[in-house]
């Protein structure tokens, strides 16, 4: 009867009251007849889905109540798997239809209970032929003894589940089996309710009572849509096993545990179990991303996110907008870019961070006829070796370019994204051994899963949630981790010890009472694409030689560390979204190391990275914006290597350094911080209310008693040859500009290296030495158009200025109370005096150029002594050059200095050519240094150290 006769409404009505052989035969009548079946889905095929006993909800436990993208589908997975266990006869015999013909043959059916033909199971499993069906009638069947099972049957519960009740252990020695619709509960004598060392058993929609499944290698089963009341499974080096759409409730212990390696000894149903992962996998719904907002989901916890603020920052003439928090538009593109992120933010609020003009130390601080003539004696300086660095800092279209550029290459990538570029990643995720765990249930208990001596589970689409921990993986074992909810747990989520492995990916992992994820002892997973937040504590921790890659993570709205590095941990962290933490972004400490390259680190409370006590970290190539306090804290103790990251808008200070700290910074962009650059104090005292460290907020007992003896000698080695050791604080190739303060502020009481940085048009002055019991190294670098004076050194500090060129600031170009040597410098163009001696100064003042348009190139007042010796003074418009006190001439050596005054602009032009203006920099400026990515090709090749001019200078080669 063609289709077209009847309405397709009416077609759908009588095809609805059709059993499911005869959908199937319709849909072989032609293509219309087939398309007419398939719109069935949410009638027809839904009733027969949900009206089966073996079946539940295909999304019950965790989402009864959202609909399969097909019924249909849905009903093909539930059939297909129900009828696993009957396979082997396939493979026994040497023809598919005669195996089926014998099996149909000879299948009976038996009723077990008040009424039936057998008053015990035990009784009907003696009378029974391979794959009878033994039905039991409603009831409690309890057998005294242990059950054997020795040939192939099927067990089903008559009526609804619950309706029947077995108190049994049973012992199966055939090679296939399948057990449903039944209450499991434990015999008198054991606690074991089922056992196989070598068959298949299936069960389909049981509960467990009370009592344990025992399967091992080489037996392995199949349970769907099952409960777990204070029940659990150990699975011991079972090769394939699978667990779907199971609820487990009141662990004692760990839900699951699974022991040993995959054996290579598999059964019959390994093969057929395989088959069955990969097309469940295939049909499987995606995750809706409109459920897995960032923040303010109530199924995400109770620990919601406050109002996502915006940072506005304008560079120039242009704004750049860095949103914060959710992993901020500014930090990853445009709104159309990532729907995840783009809704609901908030406007930004103009005062949550000042705006700073690239040139707002560079205009207004003369009029226009002061303008004009000192443009007739303005030295031409801008030819030096960082003049490019200068330009760029200033040049605010380049900024903003560079900017946006960052934000592009540190977007956040996809899972997709990553398993396509890692390999390694891709293959754990496709394979299939050991126990695969798929949309299960995990509450109000002690423990998820447990995998130990070398065992391997796969979890897939699970719910953890109030247990003591979610998974614990140890003894070089294995956990393959995708797109889980693992949240309320009471100690940490995620537990990895003993070199232990896997991947953790694509999870939502949040509110729980310890770390997100603990990585220690070895430990070594790939962590790719989770979310983590919300914390009561750390969200990454990796502790007592932990390593592992952490990759593409939001973490934020923690309450400790965003990821917490310390005892020896030395994980890789890249490209990853660590914001709006209550706390550090990335916390270092005790010894800890790491690889921290690549990240998005923004608006968290404390440091965006936090190093003391020992934390020797590589932090390289990291956008470092918007927190609430300082960019990057180096504490006590601290070390690192901190090269080529972009420092910006920070509340507090771009990088705040103790002294008794020996970190490299190289090569990074701070700018437009609200206090100084880079900041060095001698004491916590000093620094004000900056956050102490975190150590007290961890347990790490174990760690911190045996870390001292466990480094691998070998990952020593190779971390002692990535980096050059250095003796003394380095601070060199940087660009430190419009913060608003000094660019760099200095109270040390150990030796300091200020080598070849840009400093340029902060708020403040250029170079503040304020305290600096030993010596204060300033060489080689470019201090430009600061609003104060170019340097500054206090009283009783120890300083020696070499090479540098100070160039337009707007008060002195260098002012010192203190002692040292002041050689072979620039001091040009500044507003004021070229170089100031006040009070007590003992300097030696030697072959320096320095011009000032309206005062003196040198000034001496007070009891300022020392020697002024070979200099070349330009003279500006007012001819002053040299003044010097009358009251202690025979303590103050003025000798051997050249005057100049010009009267052709011809003649100024050709001053400061032989040698060209400083600085000078072997190489190069800090951009030619850069390799595209941001990595350095300099080094440093040697470094002396030394005491003040009278012990000899200290001196660097940059290749």
């Amino acid at each position: 009867m063609e289709v077209s006769g009847l309405p397709v409404e009416l077609w759908q009505l009588i095809l609805s009251y059709l059993c499911l052989p005869d959908l199937g035969r319709c849909t072989l009548v032609c293509r219309a007849w087939y398309e007419l079946i398939l719109s069935l889905d949410k009638t027809r095929w839904r009733q027969l889905c949900l009206g089966c006993l073996k079946y539940r909800h295909p999304n019950w436990p965790n989402k009864p109540g959202v609909e399969p993208w097909s019924w249909r589908e849905a009903f093909k997975q539930h059939y297909l798997a129900s009828k696993t266990w009957t396979k082997n006869t396939q493979d026994l015999e040497s023809s598919n239809c005669l195996s089926l013909f014998r099996r149909r043959k000879g299948w009976r059916q038996l009723c077990v209970g008040a009424g039936g033909e057998f008053g015990s199971l035990r009784a009907a499993l003696a009378a029974a032929s391979p794959y009878d069906r033994l039905v039991l009638l409603p009831g409690v069947h309890e057998e005294q003894g242990e059950v054997l099972l020795k040939v192939p049957v099927e067990v089903v519960g008559q009526g609804k589940l619950g309706d029947v009740v077995l108190l049994a252990s049973i012992d199966q020695h055939c090679p296939t089996a399948h057990l449903c619709n039944m209450v499991f509960m434990p015999a008198r004598f054991t606690s074991v309710l089922y056992k196989t060392t070598s068959g298949y058993v299936q069960f389909d929609n049981c509960n467990f009572e009370s009592g344990q499944l025992q399967i091992h290698a080489p037996g392995t089963c199949q349970v769907k849509f099952c409960t777990f009341r204070q029940s659990s499974i150990h699975l011991r080096s079972v090769a394939l096993c699978i667990l779907e759409n199971c609820e487990f409730t009141g662990s004692e212990n760990a839900s699951v545990t699974v022991e040993g390696c995959p054996s290579s000894d598999r059964n019959w149903a390994c093969k057929h179990l395989a088959m069955l992962a990969k097309s469940c996998a295939a049909s499987m719904q995606e995750p809706d991303t409109a459920s897995c907002p960032v923040a303010k989901r109530d199924g995400w916890g109770e620990l919601l996110l406050g109002p996502v603020r915006t940072c506005e920052i304008v560079v120039g003439e242009e704004q750049s907008s860095f949103l914060s928090a959710a992993g901020a538009q500014a930090l990853l593109g445009s709104v159309q870019e990532d729907t995840e992120f783009g809704k609901n933010l908030p406007a930004a609020k103009e005062e949550e961070y000042p705006a700073l003009n690239s040139n707002s130390s560079d205009s207004d601080l003369c009029s226009d006829d002061e303008e004009d003539a000192q443009a007739a004696y303005k030295l031409p300086y801008q030819a030096h070796s960082l003049s490019h660095t200068v330009a760029d800092v200033t040049h605010s279209r380049l900024q903003s370019n560079r900017l946006h550029a960052l934000q592009r290459d540190l977007k956040l990538k996809s899972l997709q994204q990553e398993l396509q570029q890692d390999k390694e990643a891709q293959s754990l995720a496709n394979s299939l051994q050991g126990c695969i765990i798929r949309q299960c249930l995990f509450r109000d208990g002690k423990g998820g899963i447990f995998i130990y001596s070398r065992g391997q589970a796969k979890l897939e689409g699970s719910i953890f949630r109030d247990l003591t921990y979610a998974v614990r993986c140890i003894q070089n074992s294995k956990v393959i981790m995708l797109r889980n909810d693992i949240h309320h747990c009471k100690a940490s989520g995620i537990f990895l010890r003993l070199s232990a492995g896997g991947l953790i990916a694509d999870n939502n992992i949040h509110s729980n009472c310890e770390a997100g994820v603990d990585i220690r002892k070895g430990a070594n997973p790939l962590v790719l694409c989770n979310k983590i937040h919300s914390g009561l504590r750390s969200g990454i921790v990796v502790v007592g030689n932990g390593k592992g890659i952490i990759r593409s993570n939001q973490i934020y709205g923690n309450k400790e560390a965003g990821i917490y590095i310390l005892y020896n941990g030395n994980p890789a962290v890249s490209g990853n979204h660590i914001f709006q933490g209550l706390a550090a972004g990335i916390a270092v400490n005790e010894n800890g190391r790491g690889q921290i390259t690549g990240n998005v680190i923004c608006e968290n409370q404390w440091g965006g990275a936090d190093i003391r006590h020992g934390g020797d970290p590589v932090l390289r190539n990291n956008l470092i914006s918007c927190g609430y306090s300082d960019g990057v804290v180096v504490g006590e103790r601290g070390k690192g290597l901190i090269e080529g990251n972009t420092i910006y808008g920070n509340k507090g200070c771009g990088v705040w350094m103790m002294s008794s700290s020996l970190p490299h910074l190289i090569n990074n962009q701070i700018s437009h911080n609200n206090i100084y650059g880079v900041a060095v104090f001698c004491c916590k005292d000093d620094a004000g209310d900056y956050p102490s460290s975190q150590e007290g907020s961890e347990s790490f007992q174990e760690e911190r008693e045996g870390a001292g003896g466990e480094n691998n000698p070998d990952s020593e080695e190779e971390y002692l040859t990535a980096r050059h050791p250095i003796s003394v604080a380095l601070v060199e190739l940087n660009s430190i500009n419009h913060n608003g303060a000094a660019g760099l502020h200095i109270k040390s009481s150990e030796a300091l290296n200020i080598i070849a940085n840009v400093i340029h048009a902060n708020h403040d002055g250029g170079v503040a030495v304020l305290q600096s019991s030993q010596v204060t190294r300033i060489a080689d670098n470019s201090i430009s158009c600061n609003s104060r004076e170019g340097v500054l050194v206090e009283a009783e500090c120890q300083v020696e200025l070499r090479g540098n060129g100070i160039y337009e600031n707007s008060s002195h170009g260098i002012i010192s109370k203190g002692e040292g040597v002041i050689a072979e410098n620039d001091i040009i163009g500044n507003h004021r005096c070229g170089l100031q001696l006040l009070q007590a100064a003992d300097m030696k003042v030697t072959k320096n150029r320095i011009q000032s348009f309206q005062d003196y190139g040198i000034a001496l007042f007070d009891e300022a002594k020392g020697q002024v010796q070979e200099n070349l003074i330009f003279q500006g418009r007012s001819k002053k050059s040299i003044l010097r006190p009358m009251s202690n001439a025979e303590d103050c050596i003025i000798q051997n200095n050249m005057l100049l005054t010009f009267k052709k602009r011809f003649d100024m032009e050709c001053m400061l050519i032989n040698p060209p203006a400083r600085p000078h920099i072997e190489g190069g400026a800090p951009g030619s240094c850069m390799a595209a990515g941001g990595q350095r090709v300099s080094s440093i090749t040697t470094r002396v150290d030394g005491g003040c001019h009278n012990h000899g200078s200290i001196f660097c080669t940059i290749l």
